[in-house]
């Protein structure tokens, strides 16, 4: 049997029996794919491919395109002043915390930017299985502050590394500087016309749609923005992002139903697809390796203990009962730390045991956090819904 018919296979068994598995073992689904991923791979059920990679690389950005869904840019601009210096101070004692555990432990100096990195990607799969809870809403807030924080300092850490301190490096974080200014004055920009040709919602997206149009506008805006972020030679995830905050922020009043719609789409097949290639990108047999799982639990470790640590400026808001699911919910940037390990792994700033350190911990984290959000929300009742 050919190889790519071979992955064709064994991906729709996983897509299709791992909700059934995560019933039945009472994990989180995303846990089981990454599981199942793994253990394909072992088995040579799942093999090294270019398409598969590129389908897992589109729905990690399809992914990133759910979480910007997650985030109204008009709640955000009017957030109180009060949770905005609570969100930079979070991720300064994060950073904060990193430096100093790097320092003392006399380990690269890589781990300042790795420990503190987060991504609000799988905040997107939290919603999808405990609803629109009030401490997801506010890990949402929070975390968009610091994965736009983790962004830029990936971008800064991907520059050095990949030209050095020299002309290319300036000149990518300008164009990155540049292209956060140009999107403010585009939400300007586009803010005033609706504002004054409110038709133009309707226009873009008719109430009777037969024809998919507003599945059609949020993929054309989707692809566009990568495209931009291509061009510009930044971190394509970001524009991924951008764009589903895009989409909520100006459409998610005219058109209810299309965040639900865009959500069923990018679960049903093209996000597990993104998790089976995570679980299919780690070698079982390392885990032998000496000290490997050590290292990977302690890294993993490190990065959930910082964020509890941080996350009690939050009590008042979430109390001493619910505050630790802040933290909790921001202790897995799977894809952002495996993308920073990639770097590092590739210009020579780690060795390949800290790379498979990396990744091992980076599914460890999944894995223990889903596992422990699954518990503890056991305990924080009656669930908070946010009014309709």
């Amino acid at each position: 049997m050919g190889e790519e018919i071979l992955i064709i296979i064994s991906i729709s068994l996983i897509i299709f029996t791992s909700p059934l598995i995560s019933k039945v073992v009472k994990l989180p689904t995303i846990t089981v794919e990454i599981i199942l991923g793994a253990l394909a791979a072992y088995f040579a059920f799942i093999v090294e491919h270019s398409i598969l990679e590129l389908v897992a690389q589109l729905g990690f950005l399809y992914l990133m395109f759910l979480a910007g869904l997650e985030v109204d840019l008009k709640k955000i601009i009017n957030i109180s002043g009060n949770l905005l210096r609570k969100s930079i101070f979070y991720n300064v004692i994060l950073f904060s915390l990193a430096a100093i555990g790097t320092i003392y432990l006399e380990i690269g100096y890589i781990f300042i930017v790795i420990l503190p990195l987060i991504s609000i990607g799988l905040l997107a799969a939290l919603k999808k299985e405990y609803g629109d809870v009030e401490w997801i809403r506010l890990a949402i807030t929070v975390g968009l502050i610091g994965e736009i924080i983790s962004i830029f300092a990936l971008t800064t850490v991907t520059a050095a590394l990949e030209f050095g301190i020299n002309f290319d490096f300036y000149r990518t974080m300008t164009l990155f500087v540049l292209f956060l200014i140009f999107m403010v004055v585009i939400y300007k920009f586009f803010h005033n016309l609706i504002w004054w040709y409110p038709e133009i919602k309707a226009a873009l997206m008719p109430e009777n749609d037969h024809q998919e149009q507003d599945i059609r506008l949020s993929m054309s805006i989707f692809f566009l923005m990568i495209a931009v972020m291509m061009l510009l030679n930044l971190k394509v995830a970001f524009g991924a992002f951008i764009a589903g905050t895009f989409i909520t922020t100006f459409f998610e009043e005219h058109n209810k139903q299309l965040p639900h719609k865009l959500e069923h789409f990018g679960f049903g097949w093209l996000v597990p697809i993104f998790f089976i290639y995570v679980g299919s990108s780690f070698e079982l047999e390392s885990l032998f390796e000496d000290g490997l799982v050590e290292k990977a639990f302690l890294i993993a470790l490190s990065m959930i203990a910082i964020r509890f640590i941080a996350s009690m400026l939050f009590v008042n808001e979430m109390g001493w009962n619910r505050f630790y699911m802040i933290g909790l919910s921001h202790s897995m940037p799977i894809t952002l730390l495996i993308a920073v390990a990639t770097i590092a792994y590739n210009n020579h700033s780690i060795t390949q045991f800290y790379y498979y350190a990396f990744i091992l911990a980076a599914i460890m984290e999944v894995l223990i956090v889903m596992v422990a959000i699954r518990i503890l929300s056991n305990f924080i009742k009656p669930p908070e819904k946010v009014a309709k």
